[in-house]
């Protein structure tokens, strides 16, 4: 026969007890604010990119790339050829490639202007929405190229999140247009 457990016989924890665990709101809007700005740099350094027509980051000993435009048409052509998805080689051929002179400069400005909108803080949700559209898509087109299991997710998880949660109202111009225009306060702000 197994002994019964224990019983705890101590209360359950008062509400401001329970608080006292948790972090502080506005530590936490905090660090959304953070990364809503990080991903911000993320799609505005990469707009920049296609926009100025460079790839190459040098910084001292500190060298990266960005995706320029010609690197954005290499990556449609190369993964829509090698996904085993049956929609995505539809988009990235017959929709993004087939009008590349347009295409080309939509994405551009769609980068500039999330990542923009991200950094200062501004209809935070719906930019966020924008760019997770993006990561889904390309987290399709990369799904069966036998990638990194991770390299997609840490792009379009982050993205998600800030796209429901109003992560411009802490160090963002959303939480000085609600302070003046409180009836606002709902998605996209």
């Amino acid at each position: 026969m197994e002994p019964s457990p224990a019983v705890s016989t101590s209360p359950a924890p008062s509400p401001d007890q329970a608080r006292a665990v948790l972090p502080d709101a506005g530590l936490l809007a905090r660090g959304l604010a953070v990364l809503r700005m990080f991903f911000g740099v993320i799609l505005l350094a990469n707009g920049l990119a296609k926009l100025l027509s460079f790839r190459d980051i040098s910084i001292g000993p500190y060298e990266a790339n960005l995706i320029d435009r010609g690197l954005a048409r290499a990556i449609l052509e190369n993964e829509a050829a090698r996904t085993e998805l049956p929609v995505i080689p539809w988009i990235a051929e017959d929709v993004l490639l087939a009008q590349w002179g347009f295409f080309q400069w939509a994405i551009t400005a769609m980068e500039l202007g999330v990542g923009a909108l991200l950094i200062v803080g501004l209809a935070t949700r719906g930019a966020a929405l924008v760019g997770l559209g993006q990561q889904l898509f390309l987290a399709g087109l990369y799904l069966s190229s036998n990638r990194w299991a991770f390299e997609q997710p840490h792009e379009y998880v982050p993205l998600a999140i800030l796209s429901l949660v109003p992560a411009g109202r802490a160090w963002g111009l959303d939480g000085r247009l609600l302070a003046r225009r409180p009836e606002l306060r709902r998605w996209p702000f």
